[in-house]
């Protein structure tokens, strides 16, 4: 079968707008699949494209990559998105419970690298993707640098996903069960649902975010940081944000939307059948430890609720492992206390994400990196 997406970069012409026509309309197709399983599926941009993704290459239509402009410049927004989290407000919220806050932060830390550990061991995957897999926070971020990082992004999007899919499906039922939630509010029409970075003045917000992104990722070339692309972008705007010298270039609606579109089918579109078949006897393993890295974050919100004055249902929200965006929507319908959860989750993803090139540099043998 003919692969038109596989087809090298020196062909002629013709083959080159072929293959550009079927990147369009994989694209495309992603992008549906995002828009039709919102009501079905968490995170419905980042898991949609990568099952269509995953389709296609299974199918043997593709077994390639997106091309090298389209991740590197997915890679620069997401570290944007991923720095603009931290904010001076953020820090306020969580400076009154900073001691509690940065032990459960440390305390899932290690509980991930556990969970690594068991995984290497007993379901025979490499270290790299192994941690990279169990990082609690930031799969989009996560995934997105694990080929850099010597790990396989097939693996490392599975377990991320999987963890996702079950913070997302649980954090509802669970915050229901320890508070009942008072009557959600009437959705209303949101008039600047098609901006796409978050100012009144898109042409300067859309600027400011091509200029820090591309400052970000010579600042992380020059100060040899281990995934430039991303983490240059990510500390530039956390400074940028933290110091008020710009706001309003975040990533959001539409290119935000596209921006874990391209993520997910960058993925998907890796997968091949022996790889599908791999992670199938995987499935077990992967999922015992989830949940019990769940549970014990759950454990470890009972702890932060029991020594603070964070009722248990917000120290839950707080804690979870991961799936950010479904955790903040389930708290605003709980009317649960969104800033200091935002706070706690912004924190430990932002922790995790910059510490992941060192946590995989620590748990990989000195050997294995040389060779």
């Amino acid at each position: 079968m003919i692969r038109l997406l596989d087809v090298p970069a020196g062909s002629a012409p013709p083959v080159r707008r072929r293959r550009r026509s079927a990147w369009l309309a994989v694209a495309l197709a992603a992008c549906a699949a995002g828009e039709i399983a919102e009501p079905v599926l968490p995170a419905p941009h980042l898991l949609a494209p990568l099952l269509a993704g995953l389709a296609v290459a299974v199918a043997g239509f593709s077994a390639g990559k997106l091309p090298a402009r389209v991740n590197r410049a997915s890679q620069a927004i997401l570290g944007v998105l991923m720095g603009s989290y931290l904010s001076p407000h953020t820090l306020h919220e969580a400076s009154g419970q900073i001691l509690p806050l940065t032990a459960v932060t440390a305390a899932t830390v290690v509980l991930s690298l556990g969970a690594a550990h068991v995984l290497a061991r007993i379901g025979g995957v490499d270290r790299a993707s192994a941690t990279l897999g169990m990082i609690a926070g930031g799969s989009a971020a996560v995934v997105s640098v694990a080929e850099e990082q010597g790990a396989d992004p097939r693996l490392v999007a599975f377990m991320q996903y999987l963890r996702v899919a079950l913070v997302a499906a649980t954090a509802p039922v669970i915050v229901h069960w320890l508070l009942t939630p008072a009557a959600t509010s009437s959705a209303t029409t949101d008039p600047e649902v098609w901006n796409v970075v978050a100012s009144p003045d898109q042409d300067l917000g859309l600027l400011l975010l091509v200029i820090i992104a591309f400052t970000g990722i010579h600042l992380g070339r020059l100060m040899r940081l281990p995934s430039p692309g991303l983490l240059g972008p990510m500390l530039l705007t956390a400074a940028v944000t933290m110091s008020g010298t710009a706001t309003g270039f975040a990533p959001t609606g539409p290119l935000r939307t596209a921006l874990f579109t391209v993520v997910g089918l960058d993925i998907g579109l890796r997968f091949t059948r022996p790889a599908v078949l791999r992670m199938r006897r995987l499935l077990p393993l992967a999922l015992a430890l989830t949940l019990g890295v769940s549970t014990a974050c759950a454990a470890l919100a009972w702890l932060l609720a029991a020594t603070t004055r964070i009722p248990l249902s917000d120290a839950y929200l707080a804690t979870t492992p991961g799936g950010i965006n479904a955790v903040l929507a389930t708290a605003v319908a709980t009317h649960a206390d969104v800033p200091l959860i935002s706070s706690v989750q912004s924190l430990r993803l932002f922790v995790m994400v910059l510490l992941a090139p060192l946590l995989i540099r620590l748990a990989t043998p000195r050997t294995r990196r040389r060779a």
